[in-house]
């Protein structure tokens, strides 16, 4: 199992993927108020809000609660102001971590991360110091039950995506950063219904993770996906399914 791509299964399996709905609401209210704040509160002249808005219908959210948080964003009501922060490290084993953040307090964010890097075993490392390990991608998931592979891959890739991945139960349309949002106007035109969709940093490469150091990484990337102001965790790790199974 490797990188970004096999997290999202890791989490399932072992039951730590938002277990909670007001922890799932609570990142995507934060992502419409900032996408809200930075780009307006237009959903069709603004992708970033588009997308945030997209992911919260998929997740059954009110549209009461996302129009409050756009307009939050865009200050017709009061709100919280988040800063968008990125922290990269080292986890056990030599694994690159980039953690992505919306905070109102970025000193306690930062103190909260390197305790969190610190307690698992790896260090809070310096601005781009894993960064260029990963590039930016876009990856929109649809379910795989609802959508044939070989026809959403010629769908996908008629509307520019580079490769669309079978994870279990879930099909992954992976684009360039600069056809997501052009991708997900010609699925949705086409009637394709999301999951989500996401820019996401995939691993250039990857590291090998034995069972020694694989159960402390696994623990360090819960922790950081259980902080009240972590958006997304990405890391460059490889573990085999025997050794994960041991693990978790």
């Amino acid at each position: 199992m490797s990188g970004h791509s096999k997290w999202s299964t890791i989490k399932r399996k072992k039951g730590v993927a938002d277990a909670q709905r007001g922890r799932i609401f609570t990142r995507l209210i934060k992502e419409i108020t900032v996408a809200a704040r930075n780009g307006g509160g237009d959903i069709d002249g603004n992708p970033r809000l588009r997308t945030a808005v997209t992911n919260a219908r998929a997740e059954n959210m009110p549209a009461d609660n996302i129009k409050k948080a756009i307009q939050r964003g865009t200050g017709e009501l009061p709100g919280v102001t988040y800063e968008e922060m990125a922290y990269e490290g080292y986890g056990p084993g030599g694994v690159a971590i980039l953690v992505t953040c919306l905070t109102d307090n970025k000193n306690r964010t930062v103190a909260d991360v390197r305790h969190l890097f610190s307690k698992h075993g790896g260090n809070l490392g310096a601005a781009n110091s894993v960064a260029w390990m990963f590039d930016r991608k876009g990856q929109i998931t649809v379910d795989a039950d609802e959508h044939e592979e070989e026809s959403l891959l010629l769908e996908a890739a008629e509307a520019g995506a580079d490769d669309v991945l079978r994870e279990e139960d879930e099909l992954k349309v992976l684009t360039s950063f600069q056809a997501f949002q052009p991708v997900q106007q010609a699925l949705q035109a086409r009637g394709i219904e999301f999951k989500s969709a996401e820019l996401v940093m995939v691993p250039k490469s990857t590291v090998a993770v034995e069972e020694r150091e694989a159960e402390r990484l696994l623990k360090l990337l819960e922790a950081l996906e259980d902080h009240d102001d972590v958006q997304s965790v990405a890391a460059n790790f490889d573990i085999d399914e025997a050794v994960l199974s041991r693990a978790s």
